[in-house]
């Protein structure tokens, strides 16, 4: 009787050991900006930083409301590389989320492969990029399943 006791207690803990493992291997679903969402004058380099890591797989997710009277309208590029990315040149930029898909529940990004990730606001000619503080960089690392 007690070795089946034993026996159940073992195998509790180990759903338990397998249920916290699969949990923490989940990609991440994150808000960029968090409660400030993706607006222009938030520093989106320190949220990045704060917010480190960031895995492959986890999803990023733009919100910002679609241009009217009272909000500028806001965009997400994917920058080529370190360089297009400091001096906010978007001529081989790859749009990711014009300004009207960052609406209800956001434009949504997978971080599908481990490699440097640059986003940026292309509005108004980078101005958005250059001023507004709306660049971050990502690079995406591989989730350990402990």
């Amino acid at each position: 009787m007690s070795l089946r006791f034993g026996c159940s207690c073992t195998i509790g803990a180990f759903l338990l050991v397998l249920a916290s493992i699969s949990k923490s291997s989940h990609a991440a679903r994150i808000v960029v900006g968090d409660s400030q969402h993706w607006r222009f004058g938030f520093n989106y380099s320190d949220w990045a930083l704060k917010n480190a890591p960031f895995y492959q797989h986890d999803t990023l997710v733009f919100m910002y409301d679609p241009p009217s009277n009272t909000t500028f309208p806001h965009s997400v590029y994917l920058l080529k590389n370190l360089r297009s990315y400091l001096a906010c040149d978007f001529k081989k930029a790859k749009l990711v989320g014009n300004v009207m898909q960052g609406g209800g529940n956001g434009l949504q990004f997978a971080l599908k492969k481990r490699k440097p990730h640059y986003f940026a606001c292309g509005e108004r000619n980078g101005v958005h990029c250059k001023f507004g503080l709306m660049k971050f960089p990502v690079l995406p690392k591989r989730r350990c399943h402990a």
